[in-house]
């Protein structure tokens, strides 16, 4: 059977391709030479490998195996997923406009803020997944970048991508979607007309807590924002290491079975807890009360991701207590791995990110469900 035809989950197993074709390997080869040596003639031994901050066959293997999750025309690695943000970011120029989507990550939206307060490319947030407030920004603003995440982080909010890049076509601009919560397993941006798509590597797309990566796909690799996108990473070095590249594609062999489990988890986790007398709300799209289910159902599909928040009932210290009384889930940032994460949101982002003192943001992994949820009952009775 031919590669173009396997399903995504073969692809994924197989690393992308087959075994080494120079010396059969089932695992490929780490190169960690970070400069390639020339002939007598001062040609290259090797056509394409000059220096590694892009040649790298590791990279390019890597990159191809995404690229095709995501049905793009091409893939760039960086070296994180903020370090593949900032070079979607520098394509905009002084003068320009970027309109970014308010209630996502804080770390994005506070690097906005502050480089665009240096560089004169003019910042509007919008609530995106307000279509009437979102087509108003675009028709006032003209942005040359729209900046969506699917769903938001910590709120679990679903912005309509195929409506926004209809919207965005009135003015030319681009469409950028960060679907880390969700992976291309469940969605896929570019083929609701999105231009781009990020996803910070380092999450689920790793899934081992353990590797620092960004990436960023094209639905067309001929437009100028990827020239440049592409140039950029070659040319500000934000590269992600050999031995990270290798680990990243270690981890994707198994993304399809970690999706599964923890896309399983998750649902059953969401519905246990929606009506539980101690909790506010349940932020998940996978869960008819959430505002944007139908919109999720209809953009994503075997899923929702892993990533959700709960909303205690009660004050931040009762929210604190049953952080400190989990024994399962461990306290700490990131989301996406094999292990189940609690954060205190408010802590970690400060008072002045708007995210309230009782939100809970969960990452489920792949531990079994009875334990997770026994784990969370017990904590909820610590107040």
């Amino acid at each position: 059977m031919a590669r173009s035809t396997l399903h995504p989950d073969s692809l994924l197993a197989h690393a992308g391709g087959g075994s080494d074709p120079q010396t059969g390997a089932v695992v490929p080869p780490i190169q960690p030479s970070t400069t390639f040596v020339r002939d007598e003639n001062y040609e290259l031994i090797s056509s394409g490998h000059l220096y590694s901050r892009d040649d790298n066959d590791l990279f390019r293997k890597t990159e191809g195996l995404l690229a095709a999750l995501e049905g793009a025309e091409d893939s760039r690695l960086f070296a994180s997923g903020m370090a593949a943000i900032a070079a979607i970011m520098r394509t905009v120029r002084p003068g320009e406009t970027i309109l970014l989507q308010s209630g996502i990550y804080w770390g994005t939206t506070v690097f906005f803020r502050r480089n665009t307060e240096r560089t004169g490319v003019r910042l509007v947030e919008v609530d995106a997944t307000d279509l009437d407030a979102l087509s108003a920004a675009i028709s006032e603003h003209s942005p040359k970048l729209v900046f969506l995440e699917v769903p938001s982080n910590p709120f679990l909010k679903v912005a309509d991508i195929r409506a926004a890049a209809d919207l965005a076509k009135s003015c030319g601009a681009t469409v950028c979607v960060d679907a880390t919560a969700v992976t291309p397993l469940i969605m896929k941006p570019l083929a609701l007309g999105a231009d781009l798509v990020v996803h910070s590597a380092t999450k689920a797309l790793n899934g081992h807590s353990d590797v620092l990566g960004g990436v960023v796909s094209t639905s067309r690799k001929d437009s100028p924002d990827w020239t440049f996108i592409a140039q950029e990473r070659h040319d500000a070095g934000a590269v992600i290491g050999s031995f990270e590249a290798w680990l990243l594609l270690r981890g994707l062999r198994t993304l399809a079975l970690r999706v599964e489990r923890m896309n399983a988890n998750a649902q059953a986790f969401a519905a246990h807890f929606d009506a539980h007398p101690k909790v506010e709300s349940v932020l998940y799209p996978g869960i008819s009360s959430h505002i944007g289910h139908d919109l999720a159902k209809a953009q994503m599909t075997g899923g929702y991701g892993s990533l959700m928040s709960l909303l205690v009932k009660g004050s931040k210290a009762d929210a604190l207590k049953v952080t400190g009384a989990l024994n399962l889930f461990q306290r700490a940032t990131s989301l996406g791995g094999v292990e189940s994460l609690v954060e205190h949101r408010e802590t970690i982002e400060g008072p002045n990110s708007g995210i309230p003192g009782t939100l809970l943001r969960l990452s489920i992994g792949i531990e079994h469900i009875d334990d997770l949820i026994s784990d969370m009952e017990q904590a909820l009775a610590a107040f």
